[in-house]
């Protein structure tokens, strides 16, 4: 057995990892597209597959960010026939994100995007959670099974434990993809596995500890009372699937708090500038089975933490821009939730280039912003009125910039650490990936102060 890095190595996304099971079979964990300084770090051309893929008998999404599944058009390209193993949640939203990156990144011939849906769909096979499915190997000598466990990262993510057996042995593989944070909206916890001889955990987080639930709902509602007191708009980047929809909870929970005071939060639009992110809810309504049980709780209430009344829809772009000059323009307070995430495309590039000259606005970091990321830009030069490059163009930054990371769909090190704790009979050998250089070596550290006899290692 052999597990090989073809992303996820050098920075926090193209996440890309090949389990070798012999020398005839191997599988793929998650397929992931490469995102600024990290694009250009992923070889000779980040967007291709540059491994063999002869030996390749399945892939497997843990779930369904771009910076996991967004090579899988590359992948079936280079002749991938094989079955796509996902939750059943993930297997209805990852059709709805490739035709988005093949949208944004490929072609808008609509003739050529529902042909590649068409052949996705039928390789993608739907699990259930905690039950085991054979791999099919060519290989006579091996054999293999998965299982998907919940992972409390967005909707339907997953982790995933290989069990690979030869002859009398059997050794288990336990890929983490992206841990959620315990006590997030909408999600429960992660719960670890039995068993890990070998573990591959992310570290995004491996060198913070988030501020608990209370504290940071506490910190955004502060932030919003305060900047939109003089009017101003608060810009909020989050990717469509997972933080929208977190962040659409915690609002609606602050909105009924204050239903009997005369407060901004009466009259205090929410805008969502995403057809994407409304489909996405749409698809955390249907799959409520899912939720936590403090979520199932308010549906129960005739509450709708996800379609409240002061709620609005941006869809097309012809509605888009008319809403970004209508902020500009009447000086209304408003929240507005545009992709993507770490600021580097969509919708939200329009709002920051109108909005970041001006002092009334403010702009609310919630999630990681990868280096060399027009987010990163921000964050790091806001502060001191700086600039940031946005569509080519030098944009001053005179806005307000907060970040809550509190808010991070991702565990911190505390959580890694409590994930590997928890595993009855603990890994052997742990491999680290999808984390910034500093963040790996601390998390490896701290591995190694909790299981001293285990081998750590860094991927590379």
């Amino acid at each position: 057995m052999e597990i090989l890095h073809h992303g996820a190595v050098n920075g926090v996304t193209g996440s890309c990892h090949q389990l070798k099971i012999d020398d005839a079979a191997s599988v793929i964990i998650d397929c992931g597209l490469f995102q600024e300084d990290e694009q250009r770090t992923g070889g000779n051309n980040a967007l291709a597959i540059e491994f063999n893929i002869a030996t390749v008998t399945a892939l497997i999404v843990t779930h369904v960010h771009i910076d996991h599944v967004g090579r899988i058009p590359y992948l079936l390209a280079a002749g991938f026939k094989g079955p796509i193993y996902c939750s059943k949640a993930s297997a209805q939203l990852l059709p709805l994100v490739i035709e988005d990156a093949l949208k944004i990144g490929v072609t808008r011939d609509e003739s050529l995007i529902n042909t590649f849906l068409k052949l996705l769909k039928k390789q993608i096979i739907a699990l259930d959670f905690n039950c085991w499915q054979p791999i099919t190997l060519a290989s006579k000598t091996s054999l293999a099974k998965l299982r998907l466990q919940r992972a409390g990262h967005i909707l339907g993510s997953s982790y995933v434990e290989v069990e690979l057996t030869q002859g009398k042995h059997n050794h288990r593989v336990v890929f983490s993809g992206d841990l959620g944070a315990p006590y997030t909206p909408l999600l429960p916890s992660p719960k670890p596995p039995y068993r890990a001889d070998t573990l591959v955990i992310e570290s995004t987080y491996g060198n913070k500890i988030h501020q608990g639930r209370k504290t940071r709902a506490k910190v955004l509602k502060q932030v919003i009372e305060k900047a939109v007191a003089d009017n101003g708009v608060v810009i909020i980047p989050a990717f469509s699937i997972g933080r929208t929809q977190e962040l659409l909870y915690e609002l609606e929970q602050f909105i009924y708090q204050e239903r009997k005071h005369n407060s901004v939060w009466q009259s205090l639009n929410v805008i969502v500038d995403s057809p994407m992110a409304a489909n996405f809810t749409a698809h955390y309504l249907q799959f409520k089975a899912l939720w936590d049980d403090e979520a199932k709780r308010k549906l129960n209430a005739h509450r709708h933490p996800l379609d409240f009344s002061q709620l609005i829809t941006v869809d097309s772009h012809k509605e888009h821009l008319a809403m970004v000059s209508a902020l500009a323009n009447h000086k209304q307070p408003a929240i507005v939730i545009a992709a993507s995430g770490m600021c580097s495309g969509g919708r939200i590039v329009n709002y920051l280039t109108t909005f970041l000259p001006n002092k009334t606005a403010d702009i609310i970091f919630v999630g990681y912003q990868a280096s060399g990321t027009p987010g990163r830009d921000i964050q790091q030069y806001g502060p001191n009125n700086g600039y940031v490059i946005l569509n080519h163009e030098k944009v001053t930054i005179n806005a307000g910039v907060h970040t809550i990371s509190g808010y991070s769909a991702h565990a911190d090190k505390n959580d890694l650490l409590n994930f590997v704790k928890r595993i009855k009979r603990k890994p052997h050998t742990i491999k680290i990936v999808h984390g910034d250089n500093s963040a790996k070596n601390a998390l490896k550290q701290a591995f190694l102060e909790l299981l001293p006899s285990c081998n750590v290692v860094i991927a590379e």
